[in-house]
């Protein structure tokens, strides 16, 4: 007589059972769902109400179009993408560079910590102006600008995710006679790294502001100064097309940081127990 097999005797004692159906099954769908709702919402609700105020997603598509075909949406785009990505990346490298040091150098976090706090604590806003007289209207401000807002939720979240790092793990380097570097960028960098990358997270959204803040200030060339003409000439559609850019070039980038989190760090995935 053969021995029944595992799997004959789990279907035999009815010890198997289904995984249960979850409403997360499809988040794509669930999503798709919750934005033609609320397009739908929008729609009945701008087409009743006062165009100067408040415009409908028809109308927004149809500004748009009007702005890709004429080239400016995509010529002051390409201004602000520009801002962003000096602005962002200089706040990324001196950050993680920063948190690194300060996380690991006592010394470092005394001499730098008072210094910080207080450029911290004072409002970005208020160092705008000042920052247009030194260096007037152009890239380098707006640069600046974004720099300064995006930069604290990096080095901030850095420096916590280094100080977070197990003893453990440095002592066993230092039993092989690993060197600081090679205990800084092989153990303490890649446990500190979901702390790094949910400050940069943080710092899109905080970055965008700033743009946003720099172009409002300067009101010259870029997204915010076309928000800044079509608000003042109370073209509604055209304002909520720059409005929407900023919405999608928003969940554009967050989407990106996940994606590369996901992709730097695949042991966190794992440790994670969200149903």
């Amino acid at each position: 007589m053969a021995t029944p097999t595992d799997e004959q005797i789990i279907d035999e004692l009815g010890l198997r059972r289904e995984r249960a159906r979850s409403i997360y099954d499809h988040p794509n769908l669930i999503r798709a769902a919750s934005v033609l709702c609320f397009l739908a919402l929008w729609e009945v609700y701008g087409r009743r109400s006062d165009p100067l105020l408040l415009t409908y997603p028809t109308a927004v598509f149809w500004a748009a179009i009007q702005l890709i075909r004429t080239g400016e949406l995509l010529r002051q785009a390409a201004v602000s993408l520009a801002t962003l990505g000096v602005g962002f990346g200089v706040s990324i490298a001196l950050g993680v560079g920063l948190g690194l040091l300060t996380g690991r150098s006592r010394v470092a976090e005394a001499v730098l910590d008072p210094h910080l706090n207080a450029l911290y604590a004072t409002p970005q806003v208020a160092l705008t102006p000042l920052l247009m007289m030194w260096l007037g209207l152009g890239f380098a401000v707006k640069v600046v600008i974004i720099f300064l807002f995006a930069f604290f939720p990096i080095l901030i979240n850095t420096t916590s995710g280094v100080k977070n790092v197990s003893a453990s793990l440095v002592e066993v380097g230092h039993a092989y006679l690993a060197s600081e570097r090679q205990i800084l960028f092989k153990v303490v960098f890649p446990a500190a790294l979901p702390f790094i990358m949910a400050g940069i997270r943080l710092a899109v959204g905080r970055a965008l502001v700033g743009m946003v803040v720099a172009e409002l200030f300067t009101a010259i060339t870029g997204l915010g100064a076309m928000l800044t003409l079509y608000g003042n000439l109370f073209e509604t559609a055209k304002m909520f097309v720059v409005i929407v850019v900023f919405g999608l070039l928003g969940v554009g980038l967050i989407r990106a940081t996940q994606a590369l989190e996901t992709r730097m760090a695949r042991w966190k995935e794992t440790e994670r127990a969200n149903r």
